[in-house]
């Protein structure tokens, strides 16, 4: 199925087109000046998403939705063609579900720069095994790496002050991961269902968490 927004649209809202499985392309006008949160995410067919080259506002990339400036990748296609994918220098900020149940991905490259990871962003990436985060992140989302289950090892970078809800949950292949001394806020079951995390180790220098014997605490 494909699908052609009209020249008269100015407003794509919050997860219009989410989980609309045979949505296999679409193209969005020169007219579009708004495009709303998880707008095309999980959208499991999707291999392209173009844009007009005169929007002012949006641009694509060989089928990946950024907006015009480059510093905000909005979308992943599900199906796009490729196992590795290197996002565009200058990017800020992945969004909302940019890489959410992206399956065929083994590998992304995050390039240094990018300061915020969004909700749900590589959510599902269920053959994801290679993944850097930058140190100049300072926010994991909530279900930032839910189930991304053949992920073995990540390292968190001492810029992350904050990471969200069930960030890891579910990563049933991550068996160990260290904390900086930089994060102050953790979020709710961020560890639930690792089952091969033998440890969670904390930076001696943190001054809210803590690591007993590899369990979790905070310092009070």
């Amino acid at each position: 199925i494909n699908i052609t927004i009209p020249d008269s649209v100015t407003s794509i809202g919050l997860c219009a087109f989410e989980y609309c499985s045979s949505l296999t392309n679409i193209t969005i006008p020169n007219s579009v000046t708004s495009i709303g949160k998880g707008a095309f995410s999980n959208c499991t067919s999707l291999t392209s998403i173009n844009v007009d080259s005169n929007n002012e506002k949006y641009m694509s990339d060989k089928g990946v939705l950024y907006t015009k400036d480059k510093k905000s990748l909005i979308q992943y296609p599900c199906k796009k063609e490729g196992t590795e994918y290197i996002i565009l220098q200058g990017v800020t900020s992945i969004g909302y579900g940019a890489f959410s149940n992206c399956t065929s991905l083994t590998s992304i490259t995050i390039p240094n720069g990018v300061t915020s990871i969004g909700n749900f962003a590589f959510c599902r990436c269920t053959n994801l095994t290679n993944i850097t985060v930058p140190n100049s992140v300072t926010s994991i989302g909530w279900y930032a790496f839910y189930c991304c289950t053949y992920l073995t090892n990540i390292t968190i970078p001492n810029s992350v002050t904050s990471i969200g809800d069930s960030a890891f949950k579910d990563c049933t292949s991550l068996t160990s991961i260290t904390i900086p001394n930089s994060v102050t806020s953790i979020g709710n079951d961020v560890f639930n269902g690792c089952i091969s995390l033998t440890s969670i180790n904390v930076d001696s220098n943190n001054e809210k968490y803590m690591s007993d014997n590899g369990v979790l605490y905070t310092k009070d």
